[in-house]
């Protein structure tokens, strides 16, 4: 073949190419002119979409057909024919086009749908058939390598997808609302019963693997508790709201009369194991001396000649507070016995470490804890109030640190320090009712 025949094949395949690619351009702006884009729907789309692969498709196959062939041997019939190929695709499409165009989409009947889906596929089917006859035309059969022939296998496997969702959507089509309404029905119903089934599966695994009488108590309280909140619920639910404040306010003072009751049943019996644990020390007293039995010796000498015989009612040597040396004052004799530790020059107190009160139901108690740098030595005073009008003078006048203990005293336990400076509620407010560290405290608001 001479060079200028191989030009002139070469012109003639790339006119062929503009040529197709030009019809198609133009089938395209003419089926977008006659619809907005909008209006089209995805199915009409998608058949505009398959004519449109169609016909490149057919173009392409004539355009290899006409580089195979020299110009001049293409004969006049088969032109004509391709020709008329393109013009009857080109017809198809835009009838298909016009007829979406006609009517709206909810009007189109399934019998269409079902048309439209089989020239989809017959149009697809074609296009995979003769892209196979030009790939054995290009290529002998045993020069098909193994990728093409996995394209084609994955090609075929798509294909076969797509027709079965296309049959599965025509079935659902065809079926009324309702039937399709009861086959929901029915997987859902046998989704549930499936679950039922494992649940119980499971259960019965668990059992089996304890004793029968090892299977959960827990599990039989929990379920007590269900029952009753239910029982309650709907008992509420029957009744109406004026009632059910009712059952409410009568709830909550049962409440409040059991919590009282159980905090006096509380303190009775911390009252009886102080007792007991005061029977026993005494008891188990050891007869070997205190280190510091000479000291409290000491002290109680000088008080009792300084302040007199009958200032205190008890003394004795604390051996479950490292030996303390303990002093019980009279309530009289309170001030002066420990104006007396303050200022006398031998002992020295000079430093207040604590100062607390405490309820024991019978009485009320305060316990002073003071330190002597000189003497090295620490000694605890105590002195027992009346529990309906627990009053007794402040220290403050003696120790400034007193201040601040007191208040919490008077505060928790309601004790009046009579010549404090600034006697004041510190942790609760000015119009709280009641003193929480009282052992028959009760909440002024039981909700609180």
């Amino acid at each position: 073949m001479s060079e200028k025949e191989d030009l002139a094949k070469q012109k003639a395949e790339a006119a062929a190419r503009a040529k197709a690619v030009a019809l198609a351009r133009k089938q395209a702006k003419e089926e977008a002119a006659e619809k907005p884009e909008v209006e089209m729907d995805i199915a009409k789309q998608k058949a505009a979409a398959a004519a449109k692969a169609k016909a490149a498709a057919l173009a392409k196959k004539q355009a290899k057909e006409a580089a195979e062939k020299p110009e001049g041997e293409m004969d006049i019939a088969k032109q004509k024919a391709a020709a008329a190929a393109k013009a009857k695709a080109a017809a198809l499409a835009k009838k298909q086009t016009k007829e979406a165009a006609e009517k709206p989409e909810g009007e189109m009947d399934i019998a269409k749908q079902k048309a439209a889906a089989a020239a989809k596929a017959k149009a697809a089917a074609l296009a995979k058939k003769q892209a196979k006859e030009e790939e054995a035309a290009e290529k002998p059969e045993g020069e098909m390598d193994i990728a093409k022939q996995k394209a084609a296998a994955a090609a075929k496997a798509k294909a076969a997808a797509l027709a079965k969702k296309q049959a599965k959507e025509e079935e659902a089509a065809e079926k009324p609302e309702g039937e399709m309404d009861i086959a929901k029905q029915k997987a859902a119903a046998a989704a549930k019963a499936k679950a039922a089934a494992l649940a119980r599966k499971q259960a019965k695994e668990e059992a089996g693997e304890k004793p029968e009488g090892e299977i959960d108590a827990a599990k039989q309280k929990a379920a007590a508790a269900a029952l009753a909140r239910k029982q309650a619920k709907e008992e509420a639910g029957e009744k109406p709201e004026g009632e059910i404040d009712a059952v409410k306010q009568k709830a909550a003072a049962a409440a409040k009369a059991k919590a009282a009751a159980a905090a006096k049943a509380k303190a009775a019996a911390a009252a009886k194991n102080r007792t007991a644990v005061q029977e026993s020390e005494e008891a188990d007293t050891p007869s070997e001396i205190s280190p510091n039995q000479s000291k409290l010796d000491q002290i109680v000498s000088a008080i009792e000649s300084h302040v007199g015989q009958g200032a205190l009612l008890e003394s004795y040597i604390n051996r479950l507070s490292k030996d303390v040396p303990t002093l019980v004052s009279n309530p009289d004799t309170y001030f002066s016995i420990a104006k007396f530790l303050r200022y006398d020059e031998q002992l020295d107190f000079s430093y207040l470490s604590e100062l607390h009160g405490t309820d024991f139901e019978s009485h009320m108690e305060i316990y002073v804890h003071l330190h002597s740098f000189k003497m090295n030595q620490s000694v605890a005073l105590k002195v027992k109030l009346d529990r309906d009008t627990p009053v007794i003078p402040s220290l403050v006048p003696l120790w400034s640190g007193a201040n601040w203990p007191e208040c919490e005293a008077y505060d928790l336990l309601g004790i009046n320090f009579y010549e404090h400076p600034d006697l004041k509620r510190i942790l609760l407010g000015e119009d709280w009712k009641g003193y929480p560290l009282r052992k028959d405290y009760e909440p002024y608001d039981v909700e609180v």
